[in-house]
């Protein structure tokens, strides 16, 4: 009697590549851009999107794999992910320079167009309007800004500008800049503002010295210092909450 000869181990991971199905093999329903299109961007995940961005995935994962991926080694938070730069994310297998770039253009348009609409805010009369208007810009720079915001009788900005740029720790600051500005645009009102790349949103010494310079300063053409804010990613410090205004 014949010896039936043994079988080979199939290969588990070839078998696994053959049947597992990629996006364009999923139900319409289930397909990231379709259902983008068929139920609206609020009806996708997080994940989904990514998926969209990243359009293709690699011979082992699909482009809705990779995305989970991407948040996993973010602990699935977006805000996160967006700080990751293209040079990081590039070292993640599956993440060309391609699908780095779209997904930092994407976060970056985010950003933007969230201070986008903001400044046409007609008034403003909380510290925490200045916080939406410029947190997007400063609070994940890794050097100082410091922004004055010129405001009418009535409180409504009437333009804002960046004074200067800075180190890690500290940026100069002219005096005399911030009141020509205000003179020739007839600005009764300012908010100072600047970012703590640091984390820590407390006033230094440097920073009281400055803004006692520039309220003397303002006082002689009857110019009020409304505010100035700190700002760092979701913290902020007020002067005039705090009563040091």
């Amino acid at each position: 009697m014949k010896t039936a000869e043994p079988q080979p181990t199939p290969n588990l991971k070839k078998q696994y590549s053959v049947n597992k199905l990629t996006i364009p093999s999923w139900s319409v329903a289930d397909r990231p851009r379709e259902k983008y299109i068929s139920s609206g961007s609020r009806s996708v995940s997080d994940t989904e999107l990514i998926a969209i961005l990243l359009r293709c995935g690699t011979p082992d994962l699909s482009a809705l794999d990779l995305a989970k991926k991407l948040l996993s080694l973010n602990n699935n938070s977006l805000n996160q992910l967006s700080q990751m730069s293209i040079h990081e994310l590039t070292k993640i297998n599956g993440i060309g320079k391609v699908k780095a770039i779209t997904l930092h253009a994407a976060f970056e348009l985010g950003r933007r167009r969230r201070a986008e609409p903001i400044v046409y805010k007609k008034k403003i009369s909380q510290s925490q309007d200045v916080v939406d208007l410029l947190q997007s810009k400063l609070a994940e720079l890794s050097h100082e800004e410091f922004w004055v915001i010129y405001l009418n009788q009535a409180s409504c900005m009437i333009e804002m500008e960046c004074i200067s740029k800075g180190g890690w720790s500290q940026t100069a600051v002219d005096v005399r800049m911030i009141i020509k500005k205000a003179i020739d645009l007839q600005a009764p009102a300012l908010i100072l503002c600047h970012n703590h790349p640091s984390g820590n949103v407390k006033p230094s010494k440097e920073d009281m010295t400055i803004t006692h310079n520039i309220i003397s300063a303002a006082e002689f053409f009857n110019i009020k210092i409304m505010d100035h804010i700190i700002l760092h990613r979701d913290a902020h410090y007020s002067f005039c909450s705090e009563g040091l205004l």
